[in-house]
């Protein structure tokens, strides 16, 4: 018994980790770690028992909760926990201290995503990489109205930004934190965290609650039934937003609001250090990939068909 929640323990602190960071989502990892089928069933039950509340069956969400497999989900999102109170502050500080040389990082972790997420689609076709080029494009253009991180957001962002972020539990491939980065809201999600701002921390786990409550069932099927469609549509998000995570001028789109002048912006080196963030950029690219093929189970397929609608 100790072994197993140790095991799970472990698991979430992995699955926290790589949501810190806009690189692996926690949904790829639990692919990896071989607990994507079970992770999509223990959210499934848990938001049916959800929205059973919703609906005003407070003895039907009790039943609901019952039959959630809290051995598994409780030292699960513990690790997750621990991972992201441990890591936010050195990320916060390197985002402030090293802002380029973290674009870098960043980039080529979404860049090694996009790998993943190709890898993890079943029968690719040409249709696909349509849609991928037009999304991206789409996105690339839409991101670049955005000025920059919103700097102090309201309890309404705070609890859209957990019902956004909760969805990369339930789609491999793209992270929660790639998610928060796209709204402008990852430093201060990551602030919040950093700084144990409880109010905004409770109103982002509200969101992600909601999240779950509203999401998981309708992606749940969106992905079983059009599964290479939504990875399709997923690696062209990635592919768009390389645009607030390129390096220069200043590590653009991740640094704190208020040093911020164009959020956007897209230059050359110009004398600033190249060398780092492009190493950083290469080495996490190839890192990602690397750590996915080594890592996924061949028993494992990112399908959730068993959830329990």
């Amino acid at each position: 018994m100790v072994t197993r929640v140790l095991g799970q323990y472990i698991r979430g602190f992995l699955m926290g980790a790589s949501d810190v960071v806009p690189g692996v989502s926690g949904g790829t990892v639990a692919l990896i770690l071989g607990i994507y089928s079970e992770l999509i069933n223990t959210i499934g039950t848990g938001s049916k028992a959800l929205v059973r509340l919703v609906k005003g069956d407070p003895k039907g969400f009790i039943e609901g909760l019952k039959a959630v497999n809290w051995l598994f989900l409780i030292p699960l999102l513990a690790g997750v926990f621990s991972a992201v109170l441990i890591l936010a502050s050195l990320i916060e500080t390197l985002l402030h201290d090293h802002p380029e040389s973290m674009a870098g990082l960043f980039f080529g972790l979404v860049i090694g995503s996009m790998v993943v997420a190709k890898g993890l689609l079943k029968a690719p076709n040409q249709t696909h990489l349509i849609i991928a080029l037009v999304v991206g494009t789409l996105t690339f253009f839409l991101l670049g109205f955005q000025s920059g991180p919103v700097a102090d957001p309201g309890a309404a962002a705070l609890i859209v930004s957990g019902a956004l972020a909760v969805c990369a539990l339930i789609l491999p491939g793209i992270s929660g934190s790639f998610i928060l980065l796209m709204i402008g809201m990852y430093s201060a999600v990551l602030n919040a965290v950093d700084e144990r701002i409880i109010s905004d921390i409770a109103l982002v786990g509200i969101g992600a609650i909601v999240g779950l409550a509203l999401f998981s069932q309708l992606l749940n099927h969106v992905l079983d039934t059009y599964h290479d469609t939504v990875m399709a549509l997923l690696i062209g998000l990635m592919l768009g937003s390389l645009r607030v995570l390129w390096p220069w001028p200043n590590g653009v789109g991740i640094i704190e609001p208020e040093e911020i002048i164009d959020g956007t912006g897209i230059g050359l080196p110009n004398g600033a250090p190249a060398v780092l963030p492009i190493v950083l950029a290469v080495g996490s690219a190839i890192a990602v990939v690397v750590i996915s093929a080594l890592g996924q189970p061949k028993s494992e397929a990112p399908s959730p068909k068993t959830v329990n609608a």
